[in-house]
């Protein structure tokens, strides 16, 4: 699937799966002026994934649940969170991860 630009209010987003990746991993780049501003993501476990799409196909996915995920990010960008987020879809639910935090616990101590 190929990448996709649009616009909301002032800002500028261009989604699309990530390149190579094995694991779903949809991104949502946010900028403003041609200056980045945020990323928000998405990410489906491995596991999760054939209760979108029984035969893993991540386009198939994408056009099911794009619309959602773009009423999410528009969401964001109405209260002023332009924290790097990832929506992550597991089997128990899904939950906002602030990629900020999660990079600093990976960071070496």
């Amino acid at each position: 699937m190929a990448e996709k630009t649009w616009s909301y209010k002032n800002y500028q987003i261009k989604e699309g799966l990530k390149p190579g990746s094995k694991h779903f991993q949809y991104f949502f780049v946010v900028s403003e002026k041609d200056k980045k501003k945020c990323n928000y993501c998405i990410w489906i476990d491995d596991e999760t994934l054939p209760r979108f799409s029984p035969e893993k196909e991540f386009d198939k996915i994408v056009f099911s649940l794009r619309e959602e995920w773009s009423k999410w990010v528009q969401g964001k960008i109405d209260g002023g969170d332009f924290r790097n987020l990832v929506l992550k879809l597991e089997k128990t639910g899904q939950k906002e991860i602030n990629l900020n935090e999660m990079e600093e616990q990976l960071k070496p101590k």
